[in-house]
């Protein structure tokens, strides 16, 4: 059985119920009678960058050991078990939020706050619906998500200074004239000239600096990545210090990638970043990158917490997922597609090609 964790409560101090973060705003909000609690950070809190070299050498569990989180509802009083930092008690539906700071895991710097709400995301869901080429007619008819789930999603952001040498070869074009023979219509030969370019290769070598700040690798294999990516950008300046009254209300998950994998994706993007740099370096028309060296240092690391709303629509009996990135309400998802339109569409362009093929035939 999983040991106890301590938790945060919420009380409404004007009827007792259990407060919740309204998006778009710095406070919390009770359902029930609507009075706000300003959330108040600490003057002195900010957003803090943790040394990578210092943290590698802490001992530290692997999150996939870690037990559950062992919550006691604040409204009907029912203990569940979790790996949720924060949910909704699956009886009443009151907040629960974990303490994470228990020195076992990685713990959030940073949260970057819900601003679109439930209105917002019906609104966005709308809009994307209507804009699906090739999607069915009837698929304009779904104005609302079947399941709705506010959910704050893991990432690490890295930064790093870096010094790259590299060896290569710079290609500069230079143009050869050459003869050929061609036969006209009439059967008549005539000689022609025509300019061919090479390429002429050059040792390279030197140096490129680059200095790298958040970059961003998802910490959870529980959303596809490439739903993430779709999310991007995310506006990483807005965010504010941790604070558990940001998660009330709403799920968090816990990260499962553990740093040194994100730090493994952090690097591969920066190298092909730095290769793009010896390119530039290399100049010329062409180039060749051999081999690139790079040295890093001040690397640093955080977890913060983005705020996404996973949403599921049903549509001709199946269920389609679509995320929605809670600050900008960029969305990215599942939909289906008419074979109809596609077909007629297809149909379009081959006829499209039949006139432009019989158009040159007729002029010759």
């Amino acid at each position: 059985m999983s040991a106890p964790q301590t938790q945060r409560v919420f009380p409404c101090t004007n009827c007792g119920a259990n407060l919740e973060f309204a998006p778009g705003t710095d406070a919390l909000q009770c359902p029930y009678c609507g009075s706000r609690q300003h959330i108040q950070v600490a003057a002195d809190r900010a957003v803090r960058e943790h040394s990578w070299d210092e943290f590698v050498r802490l001992p530290r569990k692997p999150v996939a050991t870690l037990a559950n989180y062992v919550f006691t509802c604040p409204g009907c009083g029912a203990v569940t078990e979790s790996d949720a930092i924060s949910d909704r008690c699956q009886f009443c539906g009151a907040p629960v939020v974990a303490n994470v700071d228990t020195g076992e895991m990685v713990v959030p710097e940073a949260v970057l706050p819900f601003t679109v709400d439930r209105a917002g995301v019906r609104d966005a869901l709308q809009k994307w619906v209507a804009s699906r080429w090739f999607a069915p007619n009837q698929l304009k008819k779904v104005t609302t998500a079947e399941t709705v789930r506010s959910t704050y999603l893991p990432h690490w952001t890295y930064d790093a200074s870096t010094q790259s040498s590299y060896t290569g070869e710079r290609g500069e074009y230079y143009y050869v004239t050459e003869t050929y023979t061609v036969r006209d219509d009439n059967g008549q030969e005539r000689t022609e000239t025509r300019q061919v370019r090479h390429t002429r290769w050059w040792p390279a070598s030197g140096s490129v600096w680059r200095d790298f700040d958040d970059i961003l690798v998802r910490g959870t294999g529980k959303v596809p990545p490439e739903r993430l990516d779709a999310l991007e950008p995310w506006p990483l300046t807005e965010s504010k210090p941790y604070d558990p009254n940001f998660l009330a209300g709403h799920q968090t998950l816990r990260y499962d990638v553990e740093p040194e994998e994100g730090m493994g994706v952090a690097r591969n993007r920066m190298a092909s970043v730095i290769e793009s740099d010896c390119r530039q370096d290399i100049g010329g028309d062409e180039q060749r990158v051999h081999s690139v060296n790079t040295s890093y240092s001040r690397v640093m690391f955080k977890l913060m917490l983005l705020p996404v709303w996973i949403c599921a629509y049903l549509y001709a009996g199946t269920t389609y997922q679509v995320l929605i990135n809670g600050r900008t309400a960029e969305v990215a998802g599942d939909r289906p597609f008419s074979k109809l339109k596609i077909a007629l569409a297809v149909l379009a362009g081959l006829l499209v090609v039949a006139a432009v093929v019989t158009f040159f035939v007729l002029r010759r």
